[in-house]
C-alpha cells in the first residue's frame, strides 16, 4: 500500500492546508465506508487514490444534507450547499474543506466539471424520496440521480478518449445492480426513515404488504419478492463487467473487486433471506478479503510493469 504521503504527492497536492483537507476527508471516508476506503488505497494507483477519496466524500457530504432532519431543514441545506458548490465551481476556489479537494482534483481531471454539475442537477431527486410507485420509476431514479452520482467517481476511471457510450452503458448497468443491491439490502434502515425502496407495483405482484416488511414478517411473498430483486441485481452487475475493460488499466483491479465485492454481497442478502428485514447482510470476510488479494496481486503486477516500461 502507498504511504498517504506518496498519494497526496503523486496527485500533486503541495499546499500544506490542501493536504490536511485531503488527510480529513480520507478520515471521513475511511469511517463511512472502510471496506471501499481500503480496497481503494489497495488497488488504485497512487495518483487516483487521494481524487477518487475526495469525491467519494463529496457524495457523502452532500447525501447527508438531502437525508438527514426534517424536510424543511433539508430544503434550506441543499440550497445553501448548492449555491457552494456552484460558487466554487465558478471562482475555481472555495472556503469550505470539502470542497477544495474537489476543486484542485478538477485541475486533473477536467472532465470533472461536467459531472459535477449533471450530479447537482439530479440531486434534488433524492432531496424528497420516499418511494416509487412502479419499476418505471425506479429505473427512472437509477437515470436521473444514482447514474450522475456515480460517475463523479467512474469519470476518474475513464480513459482518455474512450468510447463515452459504451463506458457510459457499462456503468449503468453496474449502478443498476449496485442500487437495486442497496435498496434490498438496506430496507431496515430505510424503513425506519419512512422510506420504502421496494416500487408498491412490485410488492403487489406478491402480495407483500409495507407493514408486513415493517413488522419484518417472514413469508413466501416476501422471500420470493427479494430473492427476484437480488436475482436482477446480480444480473446487472454480471453484465456490467465490460466496465473493467473499459476503465484505464490501472484501475481495474479495483473495478474488478467492486463488482466482485457486491455480487458476494447479493449472495449474503440471499442466505439471509428476510433477515434483511432486521439488519444488513455483509459479505463473508473470508470471501470479502479473497477478492482483495487477488486483486492485489493484479495491481502490483500491473505497477511493476509500468515501473519496467518507464525503466
Amino acid at each position: 500500500m502507498h504511504t498517504w504521503a506518496t498519494v497526496l504527492d503523486a496527485a500533486d497536492v503541495r499546499d500544506e492546508r490542501l493536504r490536511a483537507d485531503f488527510t480529513h476527508r480520507r478520515g471521513t471516508v475511511a469511517r463511512y465506508r472502510p471496506h471501499a476506503y481500503l480496497a481503494v488505497r489497495l488497488l488504485l494507483p497512487a495518483r487516483l487514490v487521494a481524487p477518487v477519496i475526495a469525491l467519494t466524500a463529496f457524495m457523502h457530504h452532500t447525501d447527508t444534507l438531502l437525508d438527514t432532519g426534517p424536510a424543511a431543514g433539508r430544503d434550506e441545506a441543499w440550497k445553501r450547499w448548492e449555491e457552494d458548490v456552484r460558487s466554487a465551481l465558478a471562482a475555481g476556489h472555495s472556503h469550505h474543506p470539502v470542497l477544495r479537494p474537489v476543486l484542485h482534483t478538477m485541475t486533473a481531471h477536467p472532465a470533472l466539471h461536467g459531472h459535477i454539475e449533471d450530479f447537482l442537477a439530479a440531486a434534488p431527486a433524492d432531496l424528497h424520496f420516499t418511494g416509487f410507485a412502479t419499476e418505471a420509476d425506479y429505473q427512472e431514479y437509477v437515470d436521473s440521480y444514482s447514474l450522475p452520482a456515480f460517475m463523479l467517481i467512474a469519470g476518474l476511471l475513464a480513459p482518455d478518449g474512450a468510447d463515452t457510450a459504451a463506458y457510459r452503458a457499462a456503468c449503468r448497468l453496474y449502478i443498476d445492480g449496485s442500487q437495486r443491491l442497496d435498496f434490498v439490502n438496506d430496507l431496515a434502515e430505510d424503513l425506519r426513515d419512512r422510506r420504502l425502496t421496494i416500487p408498491q407495483e412490485t410488492l403487489r405482484q406478491h402480495g407483500v404488504t409495507r407493514a408486513g416488511l415493517e413488522a419484518g414478517r417472514d413469508t413466501p411473498g416476501t422471500r420470493a419478492m427479494l430473492d427476484e430483486q437480488l436475482t436482477r441485481a446480480r444480473r446487472s452487475l454480471a453484465e456490467s463487467r465490460s466496465l473493467a475493460s473499459l476503465a484505464v488499466a490501472d484501475a481495474r483491479p479495483l473495478v474488478r473487486a467492486m463488482t466482485a465485492l457486491e455480487s458476494l454481497t447479493a449472495d449474503a442478502a440471499r442466505a439471509s433471506g428476510c433477515g434483511v428485514l432486521h439488519r444488513s447482510a455483509r459479505p463473508s470476510l473470508p470471501g470479502a478479503l479473497g477478492v482483495l488479494a487477488r486483486e492485489y496481486g493484479g495491481a502490483l503486477r500491473l505497477r511493476a510493469a509500468s515501473g519496467r516500461r518507464r525503466g
